[in-house]
């Protein structure tokens, strides 16, 4: 909330980098929220009820979330190449009108991948009960309820996205490669430091994502155990959102001086 503040009042960040960290503050707030307040909530009262059409709901929301927020990590890394292979360019390849269009096509993104798999998840038949063993509506957990057979077209809409993800990873190992590349040719060690220090926290940030989900979906079904499966689907759907913005805000110091007026500007306020 703080830096979606500081990037939206003060006009010195209002530049294509802060403006896609601004949406990716959106989109961790959204995420986090997606499924963690249920759960809070459920814990208070005791219980681990949730409706049809709330179950639905979270499902579709994390996947939209979930989804524009690696389309809005390829995008960022596009803006770290842009900004130190091409910076003569910079402002007229990633123009206000530019950053809009490509932010949407991120939002876009989820919100296509996160309608056709709730589509193709609600439209299975469930036969094994109504118990979801996790702390929030997980889809492989839901097709563990369904009828033999029935679940094969979600699997292949997941292969088809799985597709799409391994395309913009390899979109972003590319980039960072010629980052890497042109960076690495900078004279100066204090230029090449700050190009370093631009790219580092883009960087935790994508392994973090990464890592994360890639250990919840490919870890072998023999690891798996209720106890298990909860410390991974807490991983990979709490812990990026959360960290996120730690990792973007320790090392910027034009991020720090932001918050520290708008901290400042609150305490004003309240006095």
């Amino acid at each position: 909330g703080l830096i979606i503040t500081a990037v939206a009042c003060d006009h010195r960040l209002h530049t294509p980098m802060y403006f896609f960290l601004l949406n990716l503050s959106l989109l961790d707030l959204g995420s986090i929220s997606t499924t963690v307040p249920k759960s809070m909530a459920n814990s208070l009262w005791d219980t681990r009820a949730i409706s049809y059409s709330g179950c639905a709901a979270q499902v579709f929301f994390f996947f939209f979330l979930c989804s524009a927020e690696f389309s809005l990590l390829t995008v960022m890394a596009y803006d770290r190449y842009i900004a130190i292979c091409r910076p003569l360019h910079y402002r007229t390849l990633l123009g206000s009108r530019a950053c809009v269009k490509i932010a949407a096509a991120a939002w876009a993104s989820g919100f296509l991948c996160a309608v056709l798999h709730t589509a193709s998840t609600f439209s299975i038949p469930l036969c094994q009960g109504n118990a979801v063993d996790q702390f929030f509506c997980e889809v492989p957990q839901i097709l563990k309820l369904s009828c033999s057979h029935s679940y094969l077209r979600e699997i292949g809409l997941t292969v088809v996205s799985a597709c799409l993800f391994f395309g913009c990873f390899i979109f972003i190992v590319v980039s960072y490669v010629q980052i890497f590349t042109a960076v690495l040719r900078i004279p100066s060690e204090q230029g090449r430091h700050k190009a370093f220090s631009m790219c580092l926290p883009h960087l935790a940030v994508v392994s973090l994502f990464i890592s994360t989900g890639s250990f919840a979906h490919l870890k072998p079904p023999s690891l798996s155990s209720p106890a298990l499966d909860l410390v991974v689907a807490v991983l990979y759907s709490v812990v990026p959102p959360a960290v996120n913005p730690l990792i973007y805000s320790m090392r910027n110091k034009e991020l720090k001086e932001a918050l520290r007026k708008v901290i400042q500007w609150q305490q004003g306020q309240h006095q």
